[in-house]
């Protein structure tokens, strides 16, 4: 008969031994009654989603497991998005950052589809047959296209044809051939999205760009690259210009990939999400189940042998065996353990200034502001104060509200010269895109020869919405090759699946 005594004594122990071995269990990340594997992914914008929806698409189709892995994503900021967020003015939304998508922006236009989003055209839309666009030289303005509304459509068609034939009397055959340039690449580009079995998994942006073509546009200049095709020196000078300084703040010494990048998002069907773009990214976040971490800025990343140790400053500390950098390092302070190794990178701020009121026509040299163009673009030249002036909604006759684009911030003073009535002025600050500067160098996509993932190191090549998510879509792919052993899984079954379907080969 055993005695109380004794019994106690052996609870005593039992309860000790199973406290220490589940302590033991609970260190070790790779101990069999662990829970399933983390991915830790630091932005929450375009990148970080698009990767936690690709890993849960594809290790869906390709694993008898529903959960494999859980995925916490990490936004230093209250609201998801990253770079595409929306402004507030006068109680109406407007797109504060990246604002458009093009027609062949396939993952996008599947993101869409997929969430039950809704599109629409721009502001001041170059796909609207009254867009009237003019190029200021800081005098004058050194072309301008007609600009005349009407409610008759067929109108504003004869009005789209005779902008058309401006155009054409003073750029010539240059712009077929400008055309010709940009589709070449855009049908590059579209390689992206061939099947599993046409299209390898990428361990560098380098391999990634010469697999579709793309590579040697990175080594030159997009001024290079239109000289040699035979563009004219004027449409270079011109509407190349205008075009390169509105979407990426800089010149036509841009490298020839995100030169002909920008042309192409200056052509016709671009559309945005109704409410704005951001809402890309949270539907992804919501349909990947994963766990949202806001106001939680990373400041520090450690390897500890079996898992990366993830430190915030708000003092809270993250294991997970992979982690994902899905958001800019160039103007980051996160301190890597061991140390990685990143070519230096500076980024192009742009400066958004939204404004509430009435340009003043005068500035311009013109006598009513039914004379100045919807958009008004400007030249290459350091002493003009702003990249451009767009009108984002015309509420009356004397009261708009514009989105004007500078590389410097607009005072007050500099404000007031250009507009004769201000309500309200609103400011950000972007560090926007990578300042391009050809040839170009990449960063790699494996930080550290482990797994710990670099999405943005493809923004050398070109900066989008859409080219985020191409590398997001190879960086998921990556972690479920290397990490997960998954890739034949992949290849083999993605196509019973119905979302890769759509993805695969509907688009």
């Amino acid at each position: 008969m055993v005695s109380p005594l004794s019994l106690s004594f052996f609870t005593f122990f039992l309860f000790l031994f199973l406290s220490q071995a589940q302590a033991q269990a609970q260190s070790d990340p790779q101990s069999p009654t662990n829970d399933p594997p983390t991915i830790c992914i630091i932005g929450s914008g375009i990148s970080g989603s698009s990767v936690a929806h690709f890993l849960r698409l594809y290790s869906s189709s390709s694993s008898s497991n529903s959960n494999p892995f859980s995925i916490h994503i990490f936004e230093r900021s209250g609201v998801v998005g990253g770079r595409m967020a929306t402004v507030n003015v006068s109680g109406q939304t407007f797109e504060a950052g990246a604002s458009i998508l093009h027609p062949k922006n396939y993952y996008a236009v599947n993101y869409t589809e997929l969430l039950g989003l809704q599109n629409k055209d721009p502001p001041s839309s170059s796909t609207s047959d009254s867009f009237s666009l003019g190029i200021w030289d800081g005098q004058k303005f050194v072309f301008k296209t007609l600009s005349f509304t009407s409610k008759i459509p067929f109108v504003d068609k004869i009005v789209s044809l005779a902008n058309s034939l401006l155009m054409f009397v003073r750029y010539g055959f240059s712009l077929l051939k400008m055309q010709t340039f940009v589709e070449g690449t855009v049908n590059n580009f579209l390689k992206y999205y061939e099947r599993f079995e046409s299209r390898p998994v990428f361990e560098t942006v380098d391999e990634m760009l010469k697999w579709a073509g793309l590579y040697n546009l990175t080594t030159r200049t997009l001024q290079e690259e239109l000289i040699d095709v035979g563009l004219s020196p004027l449409l270079i000078k011109e509407l190349v210009t205008v075009i390169t300084r509105i979407n990426y703040g800089q010149s036509a010494s841009i490298s020839g990939l995100a030169g002909a990048v920008s042309l192409a998002g200056s052509g016709g069907g671009l559309w945005a999400i109704e409410g704005g773009n951001w809402q890309m990214a949270a539907g992804l976040i919501n349909r990947s189940d994963a766990a949202l971490h806001l106001h939680e800025e990373i400041d520090s990343v450690s390897y500890l042998g079996e898992y990366y140790e993830l430190n915030s400053t708000k003092g809270n500390s993250y294991k997970c065996e992979v982690a994902v950098v899905a958001t800019p390092l160039d103007e980051l302070n996160i301190q890597f353990t061991p140390p990685i190794s990143i070519p230096k990178r500076k980024l192009q701020h742009t400066h958004a200034t939204f404004v509430r009121g009435l340009l003043n026509p005068g500035y311009f040299g013109l006598d009513a502001v039914s004379e100045i163009p919807e958009l008004v673009a400007t030249l290459e030249d350091p002493d003009l104060p702003f990249t451009s002036i767009s009108v984002l909604k015309k509420h009356d006759e004397k009261d708009f509200t514009y989105k004007i684009f500078s590389r410097e911030p607009m005072a007050d003073i500099l404000l007031d010269s250009f507009f004769s009535v201000r309500q309200e002025t609103i400011r950000i600050n972007w560090g926007a895109y990578p300042h391009y500067n050809a040839p170009e160098e990449f960063a790699p996509f494996i930080l550290d020869d482990r797994n710990l993932y670099y999405v943005n190191a493809f923004e050398n090549a070109a900066s989008t919405m859409e080219t985020s998510a191409v590398a997001a879509e190879n960086i998921a792919r990556l972690i479920l090759s290397r990490f997960f052993s998954q890739v034949l899984l992949i290849s083999s079954n993605l196509g019973s699946n119905s979302d890769g379907e759509i993805l695969h080969v509907d688009l």
